[in-house]
C-alpha cells in the first residue's frame, strides 16, 4: 500500500510558512505499512486542488489531505475532493446544530460561514474534531476502478494530530491490509556522498524490495533502508540482512548501525573502556563539548575543558610553551599537539583533544589558508595529529572540524 499527502495552503508556498503536518501522518502511516510516495503541496486555486487530487487518486491508495476544511472563502479541500471523485456535497443539519450549541456553551456568536464546515461529500464517514469546529472526513471509495481511501483532515496541528491518532488510525487498521514496515539507519562519518554510493549502489541494488536512501550533511553520511512486508520479521530480516553487507563494505567508516549520533557512540566508547576526555577548542569555539554535553550522563566521561581562542589562554588553560605558539604559530600541528597533551594533563582525563584552525572568512594567508585545521588526540602513549582542509563557509568549516575532533576520539578509542 501506498500513499500521498496532499498539504493544502496558499501560504505554504511562501518563505514564511511550511507544511509540518504531513511528518507526523507519514509516521503513523509507517506505522500501519503504508508507505508515503508523494508529498504535494498546493495553494487555494480550486483548479490546482482538483488536479492535485486527481493526480494522488490515479498513483496513491491512501489520499490524505491536510487543511483547507475551515470556514473561509479560500477552505476548497471539501469541493475539489467532491469535485475529483464527482460525487456530491450536502450540509449536514446536525452538524450545524452542533456549531450553534458549542458556540452558546462558549458564550460567542457563530458568523454564519462556519455553516461551511458541515458541507459532507457524498459517502463521507464525519470524524469529529475534539480541538476545533472543522470536522475530518474519511471516504472508502473507487476511482478508475479501484479501492481508494480518502481522509481529509484540518490543518492545525492541535487538531490533525489528535483526529488521526484517535480516530484515523483504527479505522486504517481496520480497513487495510496487513503490512509490516521495518527500517534501519546506518551512519558514516567524513566520506563523500558519492563515494559512498558508488561503494554500496551495486550492493543495494540488488534488492529492489528495499528503498534505501543516502543522506549527506556536514561530515556526515545517513544511509536509511526501508521495507515492507506482511511480517515484520521478514521485513526486519531484509532490512538488517543489507545493513550488514553495506557495514561489511564501508568497514570502521560506520559509526552506527542503530541510528545513534557520532557524540553518542564516543561516549559509549568512552564508558564502556572506563576512559575519560577533556578538549581544547580553539576554531570551534565549543561545538565539540556542546556535542557531547547534549547527551544524557555525558558528565560520566566527559569532564570538560576550555575554550582557547587567543594566545594567552592557550598557554594558560591548555599549557601551550609560548615558544611553541612564537615558532609555530597558533595554527599549526605543533600547537595542536601541544593542546591535546596539556588539557589531558591539566585535567587529568584519559585522552585530550586540541582544535585549532582558521575557519574564516578572514585571517588566511597562503601558507595558512582559511579552511586549514589541526586537530590532535593525546593519550599517555602518544598523540596523533591531523591536518585538514575543508572549504565552504565559517559555520561549514567549523562543522566540519568538529565532525573530525569526535570521529579521530572514536577510532583511538577503536
Amino acid at each position: 500500500m501506498n500513499a500521498e499527502i496532499i498539504a493544502v495552503g496558499s501560504e505554504m508556498l511562501t518563505p514564511w510558512r511550511q507544511d509540518t503536518d504531513s511528518l507526523h501522518v507519514t509516521e503513523r502511516l509507517n506505522q500501519l505499512g503504508v508507505t508515503v510516495r508523494f508529498k504535494t503541496i498546493v495553494g487555494d486555486r480550486p483548479k490546482d486542488l482538483v488536479d492535485a487530487v486527481r493526480s494522488a487518486l490515479r498513483r496513491a491508495d491512501v489520499i490524505v489531505t491536510v487543511g483547507g476544511l475551515g470556514p473561509t472563502e479560500d477552505d476548497l479541500t471539501r469541493e475539489a475532493v467532491a469535485e475529483a471523485l464527482k460525487v456530491g456535497i450536502k450540509r449536514n443539519p446536525e452538524l450545524i446544530a452542533h456549531m450553534y450549541t458549542r458556540a452558546a456553551q462558549r458564550r460567542a456568536t457563530m458568523s454564519r460561514n462556519n455553516e461551511k464546515q458541515a458541507d459532507i461529500i457524498e459517502g463521507a464517514e464525519i470524524l469529529e474534531n475534539m480541538n476545533g469546529s472543522a470536522p475530518g472526513q474519511m471516504l472508502d471509495t473507487a476511482y478508475a476502478g479501484h479501492r481508494k481511501l480518502v481522509l481529509l483532515l484540518p490543518g492545525p496541528p492541535s487538531e490533525l494530530k489528535p483526529m488521526f491518532d484517535e480516530q484515523c488510525m483504527s479505522r486504517l487498521r481496520e480497513t487495510l491490509p496487513k503490512r509490516h514496515i521495518a527500517t534501519r539507519v546506518l551512519k558514516a562519518a567524513l566520506i563523500a556522498e558519492s563515494v559512498c554510493d558508488a561503494r554500496i549502489a551495486p550492493i543495494y541494488k540488488q534488492l529492489s524490495d528495499i528503498e534505501t536512501t543516502i543522506l549527506a550533511h556536514l561530515g556526515d553520511i545517513q544511509i536509511n533502508l526501508m521495507c515492507s512486508k506482511p511480517a515484520l520479521d521478514l521485513a526486519q530480516a531484509r532490512v538488517d540482512s543489507l545493513a550488514s553487507r553495506i557495514e561489511e563494505e564501508l568497514d570502521d567508516l560506520v559509526y552506527s548501525s542503530q541510528g545513534e549520533t557520532l557524540e553518542q557512540i564516543v561516549l559509549y566508547y568512552l564508558e564502556m573502556k572506563g576512559a575519560t576526555l577533556s578538549v581544547a577548542e580553539s576554531c570551534t569555539g565549543g561545538i565539540v563539548s556542546e556535542r557531547l554535553t547534549s547527551i544524557s550522563g555525558s558528565s560520566r566521561s566527559f569532564v570538560g575543558g576550555a575554550i582557547v581562542y587567543s594566545n594567552e589562554l592557550k598557554s594558560e588553560f591548555a599549557g601551550v610553551p609560548p615558544s611553541v605558539l612564537e615558532r609555530y604559530g597558533a595554527v599549526s600541528k605543533e600547537t595542536a599537539q601541544a593542546l591535546a597533551e596539556g588539557i589531558r594533563e591539566r585535567c587529568d582525563t584519559t585522552l585530550g583533544v586540541g582544535v585549532t584552525g582558521i575557519a574564516g572568512p578572514s585571517g588566511g594567508t597562503a601558507e595558512k589558508p582559511v579552511g586549514l585545521v589541526y586537530i590532535g588526540v593525546s593519550d599517555s602513549k602518544t598523540t596523533d595529529v591531523v591536518e585538514r582542509r575543508f572549504s565552504g563557509d565559517r559555520i561549514r568549516i567549523r562543522a566540519y572540524a568538529a565532525q573530525t575532533a569526535l570521529d579521530l576520539v572514536r577510532r583511538k578509542l577503536m
